[in-house]
């Protein structure tokens, strides 16, 4: 008969030890420092909520990775939140109820049934900031420099910018008539940008030819600045709506060249894709991801995503992006200094231990009966430098 082994833990579930754990307490600190000194103000969003608030706006997509359970007061499903997003989003329209522009962060564990990728972490700690009540080019580029920023602080370097706008492939759609079904298919296609589906897709269905080809290029744009031009020759019979999504991604950059330095220099790179649909279902304009060279996956995300108040009583326009701890920790080079640990052997004068405690440092107390040999020995192995 095989003994349990009660240590192991589920996949993708971790045990941070005591060193890290410290490590990521500096982190947060830090960042959470960082944010405040923009005005973003800390909120704790609920661990567990009900199904319907965790999968409203942004939460339809996470379905399949929220946990769900039966709420043994109300009877109602309840979830364990995959995404503190439309959390956060409640909390500004219908506890907040500010007139002006509320900006607010968060962080904390999140757990999800599945991991996004092979060896992922199923409790990511969420970390991000969202910006309420602007609708413009400003508020896009506030928070895309909050997250470069973050990563800035978090010593990540080799960055890789993602930009695009979902309202142009929107806007498109519409203007060609697609069926929900059909639109839905184009859209996993560009995903995957597989031309040739695109193209089959496209001969079979009965749309105005212009429109046609306009869906049919809009995979191949791509690059860098010069994408826009070529984008207002393709799209040059697009409605107007696809226009000024267009206008308002190219203004976007102009205003995030002006005020990054390390975007106007080159040192972080910055890409255009124009049928990029992270996010598609809730996002609303503007989607932005990060990308380093270690890893084949984003590590950070985020966009527009104006509606997702609305089923809370109040849509204001929002933007905001979220990362994960645990992969900033695993690309950081960060060192953070570590408190010097004092031993005081048992009997130690108490007035002594509380002065250098009030001073910061940590000391650390022998306990009657404790040792493994000698005073130096116990103090080794409890990582003291130093000696009461």
């Amino acid at each position: 008969m095989t003994t349990k082994q009660h240590w192991i833990l589920p996949e993708g579930i971790e045990e941070v030890l005591p060193e890290q754990a410290a490590r990521f307490e500096s982190m947060r600190r830090m960042l959470l420092d960082i944010y405040a000194s923009w005005g973003y103000e800390l909120v704790i969003p609920p661990t567990i909520d009900f199904i319907e608030s965790l999968l409203t706006g942004t939460g339809h997509d996470l379905d399949l990775q929220t946990f769900k359970l039966v709420d043994q007061i109300s009877g109602r499903t309840l979830g364990l939140r995959a995404d503190m997003t439309p959390q956060v989003a409640r909390i500004d329209a219908h506890q907040l109820q500010r007139e002006v522009p509320t900006r607010l962060c968060y962080i904390g564990t999140v757990l999800r049934t599945r991991p996004e990728s092979i060896g992922d972490s199923r409790s990511p700690l969420q970390v991000g900031a969202e910006l309420y009540g602007h609708a413009g080019i400003e508020s896009e580029v506030e928070i895309i420099g909050l997250m470069l920023q973050t990563f800035a602080a978090m010593e990540i370097e080799d960055i890789y910018l993602d930009l695009g706008n979902v309202d142009i492939y929107r806007g498109l759609a519409k203007q060609a008539g697609l069926s929900k079904e059909d639109e839905s298919q184009l859209f996993d296609m560009l995903q995957r940008k597989a031309v040739t589906e695109i193209n089959a897709l496209l001969e079979s269905l009965d749309i105005d030819e212009k429109v046609k080809n306009m869906l049919s290029g809009l995979s191949s744009l791509n690059g860098d600045r010069s994408v826009f031009v070529k984008a207002k020759e393709l799209l040059a019979d697009a409605d107007d709506s696809v226009k000024q999504a267009i206008d308002y991604l190219e203004n976007t950059a102009e205003l995030m060249w002006q005020r990054f330095d390390k975007i106007s220099s080159g040192d972080i790179k910055v890409h255009f894709d124009l049928s990029e649909l992270h996010g598609y279902h809730y996002k609303t304009g503007v989607v932005f991801a990060a990308f380093v060279p270690q890893l084949g996956q984003a590590i950070a995300r985020g966009g527009r995503y104006d509606d997702i108040g609305k089923i809370f009583g109040r849509a204001r326009a929002a933007t905001g992006f979220s990362t994960d701890l645990k992969v900033l920790n695993q690309l950081s080079a960060k060192q953070f200094d570590r408190p010097e640990k004092i031993f005081a052997p048992a009997g130690a004068d108490q007035k002594k231990v509380a002065a250098l405690r009030a001073e910061g440092k940590i000391v650390i107390e022998q306990l009657p009966g404790q040792t493994s040999g000698s005073t130096e020995s116990d103090a080794k192995a409890m990582g003291c430098s130093k000696t009461l």
